[in-house]
């Protein structure tokens, strides 16, 4: 790397483009003497948020300006989205008519919010959605969703997906007062994080909340009703079945699929995600990816954590943390949070269900020949189980008591030779 000023764009103004702007030293404008420049072109017009924190916000735990994220000053141009890079003149064009001139692109373009091939979803001749039907993806998915169900309790809201999305967006439905049915095509809840048995205690924990929940159906479309100027309001949900329910509200929580119309339109190489090597690096040298719409080593993460890392990792590619060489991206080793809380009215009742607070990280499956161990109390409403193989935990699921999350997750990071996995497994393992 040489001393001269290099200059880079950052496509992108979530966590990852942000904290990477951060680790290059444009905060607050701050760039004489510095050696990298940085431009981050952010498609919001909202001030930067942690997308991490809107089921907070829709819950009413949280306002808004709670997500905030650190204000990177000059180095974003929000409300600007890019169209077209060129490759071959190393340029940036935006919707605006602008243009930004890279030595180096980083694409933290992030995920869309998927939808689901619905009856109803769509006019033949439109993209627009019914209303009263929500993503659950931006700040302004979160807003809408708010209004929707700021008319009172009572409201009929339909969650489309059992996944970690849609479990969120239903308990914080449930808080603000609102009638929740919770519909999942799979036979259980979060199957991608939690076993059989965790996945049980959740969907028991989200019944006492109020949440009516069915698992193995498939939505087959929407009834609507015509309004005011052309448009569809949404009225119900049917099933494949044949049952239908009346919907006032219905959130489309169906997964994220990476976002690379940018990377496939300059001829990168595609596949789930934007594929990058150890350095981050894509098909194009000078083009770099990272967050939800990079695939390293085969894996699209979709999670805070990996984002992050990645974007510290490249940071330290670019030069920006250390003169010489940098050690290369390996891959993060992800732990899934979260923490449910009580509906609306229960949370003070006797008897009632307080919050509920699970974690998943590693391989919760095991494979033959791997050891599995449970401790399960029924009266507590904690369930830990941890999958051993050899002498390495390679995965984990706990819900209800997580003090010992840390010290597990601590020996699963680093693939330390377990000594006393008793020890690790009861309170006195940590927190």
């Amino acid at each position: 790397m040489t001393s001269e000023q290099q200059r880079v764009v950052v496509i992108g103004g979530g966590l990852a483009g942000l904290r990477l702007a951060a680790r290059l030293g444009a905060r607050d404008g701050a760039r004489d003497g510095a050696r990298t420049e940085v431009t981050v072109l952010g498609e919001e017009s909202h001030v930067p948020y942690n997308r991490v924190l809107l089921a907070e916000v829709l819950a009413g735990r949280y306002a808004p300006e709670v997500t905030a994220l650190p204000d990177p000053g000059p180095a974003l141009r929000r409300g600007v989205r890019a169209v077209r890079v060129d490759r071959a003149d190393r340029t940036v064009h935006c919707d605006d008519g602008s243009t930004e001139r890279y030595d180096a692109l980083v694409l933290a373009t992030g995920s869309n919010a998927v939808l689901p091939p619905l009856r109803g979803l769509f006019e033949p001749t439109g993209r627009e959605l019914p209303d009263g039907v929500h993503a659950f993806r931006t700040m302004d998915d979160c807003l809408a969703l708010t209004a929707a169900v700021a008319a009172g309790s009572g409201v009929r809201a339909v969650v489309i997906g059992g996944g970690l999305l849609g479990v969120s967006a239903a308990r914080a439905l449930a808080e603000r007062g609102a009638q929740v049915v919770l519909a999942q095509q799979g036979e259980r809840l979060m199957e991608r994080q939690l076993d059989a048995d965790a996945s049980a205690l959740l969907h028991a924990h989200l019944t006492t909340l109020g949440i009516e929940i069915h698992t193995g159906c498939r939505v087959r479309g929407l009834t609507t009703k015509a309004r005011g100027a052309g448009g569809r309001r949404v009225t119900g949900v049917e099933f494949a079945d044949g049952y239908r329910l009346d919907a006032d509200v219905v959130v489309l929580a169906c997964g994220v699929r990476p976002r690379t119309g940018l990377a496939l339109a300059a001829g990168l190489d595609v596949r789930t995600g934007i594929v990058v090597d150890d350095r981050l690096r894509t098909s194009d040298p000078r083009i770099h990816a990272i967050g939800d719409c990079a695939e390293h080593a085969g894996r699209v993460y979709g999670l805070a954590g990996p984002a992050l890392e990645q974007a510290d990792a490249l940071a330290e590619q670019l030069g920006a943390t250390t003169g010489g060489a940098a050690p290369g991206y390996t891959g993060t080793r992800a732990l899934t949070r979260l923490t449910l809380g009580t509906a609306a009215g229960t949370a003070t009742a006797p008897g009632g269900p307080g919050p509920l607070d699970l974690a998943a990280f590693g391989e919760t499956t095991p494979l033959p020949g791997d050891d599995v161990v449970r401790l399960a109390d029924a009266t507590r409403r904690t369930y830990r189980k941890v999958v051993v193989r050899g002498d390495r935990l390679v995965g984990g699921v706990l819900l209800g008591e997580l003090s010992t999350v840390g010290a597990l997750a601590r020996s699963w990071e680093d693939a330390e030779s377990l000594t006393d996995l008793f020890h690790l497994l009861t309170d006195d393992g940590g927190s």
